[in-house]
């Protein structure tokens, strides 16, 4: 697989990403083994976690900010009684205390974790301080101040406890570490704690459920690819979601064919229905996805967003998207 082979693809990719490996290594992975020119990924997950990690190639990136600011959700094993430096397990053990508290004390100590709080993230995160991302400050035993930023827990249940695990189901903001979740609630609970297990089960209207593993994608691989690259592109084609999904929550405006080539050429339209105004999804009359678009004065659609005009109708998909 040399540059030369790259191939123009655009849609979303839903990759259930392994432990062991950044988020950065899953997504050159896979995007060399699809071939595709450009791909990003919409949001982080740490080595030590597993789960859904959104992949968009070609024009996906330009919506990809909405997956990053989405709303998550999370499966979460905590071992409580241990601090380590990184609030995970590939940290080095800081303190030992013996986890002893009432039931009362824990669930006390979960409610305070739910709602809007403020979150200071951790030391080893991939957030910058004067252009330098803290985990790199950390490697070098530099300490920088760590600024406490607003996110809000949604849902926050305790699905398991015994003695010093705990298993928590989170749903929470977009910026939220779970990492710092679990250090808050050691803290609370005067015993330290850190993740031992952590899973994303969720990003925006995306399931884990339809998610696949690089190890199913390297089956694809070595099962087709020497036989036919044609069947091998063809069988990962499909596992692309239309790149209109990715703003699946907007209000849709279906407009014409003529008014299409208008926005597409950089000018509004006046639309005869009022809308709010805001950022609206633009599709075609044939249901293509043409792009974002912003409604002014509740009757101007004007360009926000658009995918390229040669593209919409080749890369736009028969099926809808349907979250399992």
């Amino acid at each position: 697989m040399v540059s030369n082979n790259l191939r123009n693809i655009h849609g979303v990719f839903l990759l259930d990403k392994p432990t062991g490996i950044s988020s950065n290594q899953a997504l050159q992975i896979t995007k060399k083994i699809f071939l595709a020119k450009k791909a990003g990924h919409t949001g982080s997950l740490d080595p030590l976690a597993t789960g859904i990690l959104p992949i968009c190639f070609g024009e996906a990136t330009k919506f990809s900010k909405y997956l990053i600011k989405s709303n998550k959700q999370y499966r979460v094993i905590a071992k409580l009684g241990e601090k380590t430096s990184t609030a995970d397990s590939y940290g080095e053990i800081k303190n030992v205390i013996s986890a002893r508290f009432s039931s009362n004390q824990y669930w006390l100590a979960l409610d305070r974790l739910r709602g809007n709080i403020l979150q200071i993230p951790p030391i080893f995160s991939a957030i910058k301080y004067k252009g330098i991302r803290l985990y790199q400050y950390a490697r070098k035993g530099i300490q920088v101040p760590l600024k406490a930023r607003p996110v809000k827990i949604y849902k926050l249940n305790s699905l398991y406890r015994s003695k010093n695990i705990v298993e928590l189901e989170i749903s929470c903001s977009s910026g939220t570490y779970i990492r710092s979740i679990i250090n808050d609630l050691g803290n609370f609970l005067k015993c330290g704690a850190h993740v031992i297990f952590l899973r994303r089960m969720r990003v925006s209207s995306y399931s884990c459920h339809s998610s696949i593993t690089l190890d199913q994608l390297n089956f694809f691989k070595n099962k087709y690819f020497k036989k036919s690259k044609k069947i091998f592109f063809d069988k990962l084609k499909k596992l692309l979601i239309p790149i209109d999904s990715i703003v699946s929550n907007f209000n849709k405006i279906y407009i014409s064919l003529k008014d299409t080539l208008i926005i597409q050429n950089g000018q509004f339209i006046k639309l005869f229905t009022k809308y709010q105004n805001g950022l609206i999804c633009i599709m075609n009359t044939k249901k293509n996805f043409i792009g974002l678009g912003k409604i002014r004065c509740q009757i101007f659609l004007y360009p926000y967003r658009l995918i390229k005009k040669d593209l919409y109708n080749k890369y736009n998909f028969n099926h809808t998207f349907k979250n399992k």
